[in-house]
């Protein structure tokens, strides 16, 4: 019996999974939609909205200019800093369409970006859009991101859900 066992284990160890989750929700905050396997999403989602979490509970206080805070609200900011870059790297590099990569500090991201943009939400900060079998292996494969508005230049929608928003759109006007 398996009960008080959460989690999947995923054929690896406890150092490798950890290294695995970590890279995963780094590479989710700095490019906000990534693809990967149902049951990798679906646990990523679990370790993703927590250190969201951490910096939307801190309120205004996670995306206020640090002058203007006082000397507890620092602590309390730096307290979640640290809680959050010691889960995942501090920065990550994305490369931009030009060619050149871009060097971008992913706990700023989280504190300002993300807990900016979700302050108002009790949580679900993700979205899993399942999209089919993978090509070599047959696995399930589908795409995890945040939910809401994405920043500018970030076009890229997949061929899947531009295609399921094409279907619906008939589908309303004709029960109109």
């Amino acid at each position: 019996m398996r009960h008080g066992n959460l989690g999947r284990k995923f054929g690896r160890n406890t150092s490798h999974r950890r290294a695995m989750f970590r890279n995963l929700t780094a590479n989710l905050v700095l490019h906000e939609r990534i693809e990967t396997t149902d049951a990798k999403a679906k646990e990523l989602r679990r370790v993703a909205e927590r250190l969201i979490t951490k910096a939307v509970r801190l309120g205004d206080v996670a995306f206020t200019a640090h002058a203007q805070l006082s000397d507890a609200d620092k602590a309390r900011r730096l307290h979640v800093q640290r809680i959050i870059a010691a889960f995942i790297p501090r920065f990550g590099t994305r490369t931009e369409s030009g060619g050149e990569s871009k060097k971008i500090d992913l706990v700023e991201k989280i504190l300002l970006d993300l807990a900016k943009r979700f302050k108002g939400r009790p949580g679900g900060y993700t979205r899993i859009v399942k999209f089919g079998p993978r090509r070599g292996d047959n696995a399930p494969m589908s795409i995890i991101e945040f939910v809401g508005d994405r920043p500018e230049g970030d076009e890229h929608v997949s061929k899947t859900t531009a295609a399921k928003k094409e279907k619906k759109a008939p589908v309303a006007e004709a029960t109109a």
